[in-house]
């Protein structure tokens, strides 16, 4: 049997881990033949392959990024796109495809699989964490450890200078890596795309902060949206999945709490150093367990499911389900963090 792999939308850290999992199992236990499609939905759609086999992937394992590259490829944005990626297929002679991506790649496999009859399975990958049907996603622990070392020390250079800094993180629709990260930091102020903020209470928790002879760390997700007005934009561009390109609320927070305060205020926006680099221990551990547990699938012709983690238990559930909701932040989460507040 060969089976096909790709990994779509942001890169992660912990996609090789993945794709070292689905392959060393496929062939040392199944007898499987892989080829990767490179860079996502892009690789089938203009049957771009390589080879993996066991000698492609030793060494892989701590390494970020992506050996097959990524890109935001929608297939259904291309003329023919479906029927390209069939007929890819069947000259690759491709029995199955192992799908690795956050909600816009799996919900493409979602319809693939269940609308055009194409064997997909699924691993969640996110470093938002915002996938409702698992646990956790691998590459959101990374994500949080590299955005808590960066508020760790931030907070030197701001009681050195006495001034705020704002800390822009990820997440467009969910503030998991903000939650996590700011309280991991002793952040001073969390703001999340869940819930609306003040500017002028955010302005009060700065000053109160002050007012304890300690320099405020502010850490805002690039979704958040204040009470009183529209998202923040830097680019109004729209990518293939109809997403604008967040950024920018950062920069416009620090200048208002500046302009309302009378301190001095700066920025610093984390942007894709989260995505990069080696990643962590669990997040290893994570991608590795999915990329075994998506071949088990594949052997079992369970497809359009998605692997997930419940607990410490991997499961499987419907892709279409997997992708209907995004996880948000619970209101009672954000509320015990509260207290740090100010």
């Amino acid at each position: 049997m060969r089976v096909g792999v790709l990994t779509g939308g942001g890169d992660c850290p912990g996609l090789n881990a993945v794709i070292r999992g689905i392959v060393r199992k496929g062939v040392q236990e199944y007898g499987y033949d892989f080829v990767g499609f490179r860079d996502g939905w892009r690789g089938p759609l203009d049957g771009d392959v390589t080879r993996l086999d066991i000698p492609a992937v030793r060494g892989i394992l701590p390494r970020g990024g992506t050996i097959l590259g990524s890109s935001r490829t929608n297939p259904f944005q291309h003329e023919g796109g479906i029927t390209r990626i069939k007929e890819n297929l069947a000259k690759q002679e491709v029995e199955a495809l192992v799908v690795i991506g956050g909600e816009d790649t799996l919900g493409v496999a979602a319809r693939l699989s269940d609308d055009y009859g194409v064997p997909c399975v699924g691993v969640p990958k996110t470093i938002d964490n915002d996938l409702s049907a698992t646990d956790y996603t691998f590459g959101f622990d990374t994500a949080v450890g590299i955005a808590t070392e960066a508020i760790d020390r931030l907070h030197t250079t701001a009681e050195s200078h006495m001034r705020v800094l704002v800390v822009e993180v990820m997440g467009r629709h969910t503030g998991w890596i903000a939650l996590h990260s700011g309280l991991a930091g002793g952040a001073n102020v969390i703001l999340i795309p869940e819930q609306r903020f003040d500017v002028d209470q955010v302005c009060a928790w700065v000053t109160s902060r002050f007012k304890a002879s300690y320099a405020p760390i502010v850490v805002v997700a690039e979704g958040a949206v204040p009470k009183d007005g529209d998202m923040v934009l830097k680019d109004e561009t729209l990518d293939s999945y109809g997403h604008v390109r967040l950024s920018g609320v950062g920069e416009w927070l620090a200048k208002e709490i500046e302009r309302r305060t009378g301190k001095e205020a700066r920025t610093t926006v984390l942007g894709h150093v989260q995505r990069g680099g080696t990643p962590s221990a669990f997040d290893r551990w994570l991608a590795t367990r999915f990329g075994l547990h998506a071949v088990d699938c594949v052997r079992d012709g369970d497809f359009g499911t998605m692997v997930a983690l419940r607990g410490t238990h991997i499961v499987r559930v419907p892709i279409a389900e997997a992708t209907a909701r995004l996880k948000t932040v619970d209101p009672a989460l954000y509320e015990e963090v509260e207290v740090f507040f100010g």
